[in-house]
């Protein structure tokens, strides 16, 4: 078996164009011979359909897309038959939320406000099906040419119907750092919460931009997200609505027991957010300052190298303390011979 390329066909698809190319699959899109529609195929890289872990992705991805059918959601399609591994999607014309944020410019707040709401209707829906998706980022949500939210790629999706995998090489922290919420960062499995928490994000930078923790590398990140505050969005907008900031830092709160309970009651605030209750959230957060994040840093670097230098100080008191004896030449007693 080999790679297959854009003229070639793949059971009842005929491959049109290449679309994209990621680190362990290729897009393609295609006709399906037999319905005549454009759908789009994913097929991964041959190095990769042996490697067990990229094939329990792969596969998670194939059956939750095929289970869920709601209107911001890509469908997967079932072929009348597979000659090898890949899945059919349904072609959507438009461009990924992170295209769309590119120019690094604010979204307009109404803008804003109906991705999100779209991005709620999903998360309602598939959370209802026992789905938690895991892994919503802006690279994730495609919107069409007419506005429409479809939100893609379960590869790590919790399927609370599906056989629960134990293996750890299936860890549970997993995700994209900028998104990922404190307790996927602590390495639990999540819930619908952290679907809630990953939307608060994206919300948050397409109202400023920006992201809530401003750490200079993804260590210092996912620290901070168990044990900082973000930073307020009014901090990068000043004039922005104080009720967008509080369903903000409501979604992203650091503990899941402190966020919206539901997706659906996050949605109700970001329809009217005129009715959110301020409660001076931003107001109580704490974000470390640029110079104590520099402290903090210098402490910790000192502290590594002191117990280097504590810990050799110590080998060389105990190889003074007690010094290894001599080689003495083996003397073997005459009186033993016989």
């Amino acid at each position: 078996m080999r790679e297959i390329n854009v003229g070639e066909k793949l059971d009842q698809y005929e491959l049109t164009e290449l679309i994209a190319r990621s680190g362990m699959a290729s897009i393609f899109k295609a006709i399906d011979s037999v319905s005549g529609k454009t759908v789009a195929i994913k097929i991964p890289y041959m190095q990769f359909e042996s490697d067990v872990v990229f094939f329990g992705r792969f596969k998670r991805e194939e059956e939750v897309g095929r289970r869920l059918d709601h209107p911001n959601i890509i469908k997967v399609l079932t072929p009348e038959k597979k000659s090898r591994m890949y899945f059919a999607m349904e072609y959507v014309e438009g461009l990924s939320l992170r295209a769309m944020m590119r120019d690094k410019q604010p979204f307009p707040a109404a803008r804003a406000l109906d991705l999100a709401h779209q991005i709620c209707s999903a998360l309602i829906y598939m959370h209802d099906q026992g789905v938690v998706h895991r892994d919503l980022k802006p690279e994730n949500i495609l919107v069409t040419d007419n506005g429409q939210v479809k939100i893609m790629d379960f590869g790590i999706a919790l399927d609370e119907s599906a056989r629960r995998l134990t293996w750890s090489g299936l860890s549970s922290t997993i995700g994209t750092p900028d998104y990922m919420a404190p307790e996927q960062v602590s390495g639990r499995r999540g819930d619908a919460r952290t679907d809630i928490y990953a939307l608060g994000t994206i919300l948050y930078e397409m109202l400023t931009t920006e992201l809530p923790y401003g750490a200079d590398n993804v260590y210092n990140m996912m620290r901070a997200k168990t044990n900082e505050d973000p930073q307020p969005p009014t901090k990068f907008v000043p004039d922005l609505d104080p009720h967008l900031e509080e369903i903000v830092l409501h979604a992203i709160e650091r503990l899941p027991k402190n966020r919206y309970a539901s997706a659906a009651a996050m949605d109700a605030e970001i329809e009217n957010p005129s009715r959110v209750q301020l409660t001076g959230r931003a107001h109580r957060l704490h974000p470390p300052s640029l110079a104590k994040a520099r402290i903090k840093r210098i402490l910790w670097t000192a502290l590594f190298f002191g117990s280097l230098i504590a810990v050799f100080a110590f080998l060389i008191w105990i190889a003074n303390r007690y010094p290894a004896p001599l080689n003495q030449p083996h003397r073997r007693s005459i009186g033993a011979v016989k």
